[in-house]
């Protein structure tokens, strides 16, 4: 019987030492009623790379508003609205035309007009910024109904005009 004791007593011993060495429980109450330091190491800290936290990408800062390539665009926006497939065919270069034709009929659809309706392009949402232009290429973050936060496009000239190429800008800029 005593073994048996030695033994409860050392694993009661032990138990009683892990739960007194438990969390912290912050300070002791002073009789302070002022509020915790921020600083304190009991101050949860925030995870501000949460990588479930839904989260509002924040619009780029408008550097310039696009002199030269804005009336390109607009010219562009305008055609598309009245459906003026020559007019839009005039807006791309000759190799992103053809990289259309080729999925226009891979996807049976007719007109360059349909194809291009899912960015939905309005005379009211039809805006360039943020040109930068080295030697015959520039890009511009274009903005549509479709996309209000913008995205980058590739113009090359070609034949003198600016154009819209379908390449990757951060590729071939």
């Amino acid at each position: 019987m005593n073994l048996r004791y030695i033994a409860f007593t050392l694993i009661a011993a032990g138990a009683i030492s892990l739960f007194g060495c438990g969390g912290n429980e912050g300070p002791a109450n002073n009789g302070n009623t002022g509020t915790a330091n921020a600083n304190s190491a009991n101050t949860p800290k925030s995870n501000s790379a949460n990588a479930v936290a839904v989260t509002t990408p924040t619009p780029d800062q408008v550097t310039n508003n696009a002199p030269t390539l804005t009336p390109v665009y607009k010219a562009y926006c305008a055609a598309v609205v009245k459906k003026d497939e020559p007019a839009i065919r005039k807006f791309y270069t000759a190799d992103t035309l053809a990289d259309f034709e080729k999925t226009m009929k891979e996807e049976n659809i007719r007109s360059l007009s349909d194809f291009v309706k899912d960015d939905k392009i309005t005379n009211e949402v039809c805006e360039v910024a943020n040109e930068r232009i080295k030697g015959e290429k520039a890009v511009g973050k274009v903005k549509t109904l479709a996309y209000p936060n913008g995205y980058d496009v590739l113009f090359v000239k070609e034949n003198g005009d600016w154009k819209m190429s379908n390449l990757d800008p951060t590729k071939s800029f």
